[in-house]
């Protein structure tokens, strides 16, 4: 008898796992970076348009994700909006790009947990890269049980990342040194080609700390009630999450001014060195990096799910289908998930990447995803759908207008992007036969 996966996933959970995939290192430090690319008191509208951004795609997850709540996510929205003929090449596609960019992710935070623990201990490189390492090896390692307790472990953790951001804020809004403005100055101007560029760039980052306000989509299938919880468990974490950067950035150039604090590489540490001294500073750089670990968690948890639900569709790979026969969750997925992210952990810079993975998962993943749901909505209608997104197409215009200007932000990694779709359609077409057995040979033909 087959095995499946057990819905036990509440609507706290799911909203605590998505939550803490979201605020990993990112904004910690992208902070300082932000300020950088743009170059002025101007910043903070780069985390705005993040915000923008997340809220307008997650209309687009929301409605997939609660019609269609089964594991792998974006998998199985892809094989059902492009039908038959295309579905599978496109759902394969997404899977292609997300065992190379999901090894990226699971690398960037533990190259970002790595460089920020340099303000505790200095190390040399090969100890950051010894410790990111180790870092993806024991994330593996907690994973390694059933949904349940990882559940109640999410919640854990999802608690202490809400305590130290409410920290932060609380302690530069009450220690208030440096007089900001978020708006136009003298010469400045918000409406003018060059800022627009400027924004884009520098979202390119604030983007990557929004990321994850998905990650329930892919669990989809070990979701209560997903017609309901899927779309509120977005939403949720996206609102709650932009308050929490907005007024982390307005705390902390609050008490460090924005010059100052777009130099430093441990802005947050800095700015509670100035408010408690250093020794406090330490314990919430400790408190930063528990937030780090807390997003690896959940990112490594998320993309595990993706490789095994296409398997079990007979779209890859078999042995990815494998669950464990005690425990209930799959292994095999998790493990190649975890291992290919400790080699690129290994062997790669932080900023390269972040632009690496928004390059990557554009052009299949969220365009591809928002013409889908015009794809669908044209052949099925919306009657029965548990959610219908706002303002419909104007979301999905909105979105692939930005998304496509977020791929051409990316710069050089954009031709990345382009060259893997290239690679993953060849292989797709020449290795068909030998990876797909007869039944799932049938469905593609």
């Amino acid at each position: 008898m087959r095995q499946e996966l057990k819905r036990e996933i509440s609507l706290l959970q799911a909203t605590s796992i998505n939550m803490i995939d979201m605020v990993g290192i990112g904004p910690f430090v992208m902070f300082s970076l932000v300020i950088r690319l743009v170059g002025s008191n101007l910043f903070i509208w780069a985390w705005v348009f993040g915000a923008v951004t997340a809220l307008i795609d997650g209309m687009i997850w929301s409605e997939l994700g609660a019609a269609y709540p089964l594991a792998g996510g974006s998998y199985n929205f892809l094989k059902e909006a492009y039908g038959k003929k295309w579905g599978p090449l496109m759902s394969f596609l997404f899977v292609w790009q997300t065992c190379l960019q999901s090894a990226l992710v699971v690398a960037s935070a533990a190259i970002g947990f790595a460089q920020y623990f340099n303000y505790l201990i200095p190390l040399e490189w090969w100890e950051e890269k010894a410790l990111s390492g180790l870092l993806v090896i024991v994330i593996t390692a907690l994973l390694y049980r059933n949904i349940r307790t990882i559940g109640k472990m999410a919640v854990f953790l999802w608690a202490g990342v809400i305590i130290i951001l409410l920290w932060i804020i609380i302690s530069g809004f009450t220690h208030h040194q440096v007089a900001y403005s978020p708006l136009p100055q003298k010469g400045q101007t918000m409406f003018g080609l060059s800022f627009m560029l400027l924004i884009g760039h520098a979202s390119v980052k604030t983007i990557y700390s929004y990321l994850g306000y998905y990650n329930v989509c892919h669990l989809g299938g070990e979701i209560r009630d997903p017609g309901r919880n899927i779309p509120r468990s977005i939403f949720i974490s996206i609102i709650c999450i932009a308050i929490l950067y907005l007024a982390m950035n307005f705390s902390v150039v609050g008490v460090i001014p924005w010059q100052e604090a777009m130099h430093s590489k441990f802005a947050i540490s800095l700015f509670m060195e100035k408010i408690y001294g250093p020794r406090t500073a330490q314990v919430a750089t400790m408190l930063v990096l528990w937030i780090a670990f807390a997003s690896l968690f959940a990112v490594v948890l998320g993309y595990s799910r993706v490789p095994y639900a296409a398997a079990a569709d007979g779209n890859f790979f078999p042995w990815f289908a494998r669950l464990h026969p005690r425990k209930n969750f799959p292994y095999v997925s998790l493990l190649f998930v975890g291992g290919l992210g400790f080699i690129c952990s290994l062997l790669l810079r932080l900023e390269d990447a972040i632009n690496a993975i928004l390059a990557m998962r554009i052009l299949v993943q969220f365009v591809a995803q928002a013409i889908g749901v015009v794809l669908l909505r044209r052949r099925r209608g919306t009657e029965g759908l548990p959610f219908r997104m706002w303002l419909y197409p104007l979301p999905v215009i909105l979105s692939v207008s930005i998304w496509l200007f977020e791929w051409y932000s990316t710069g050089l990694a954009a031709l990345l992007g382009l060259f893997l779709v290239a690679c993953g359609t060849v292989v797709f077409f020449v290795a068909r036969d030998i990876w797909f057995d007869a039944g799932a040979k049938k469905k593609i033909m």
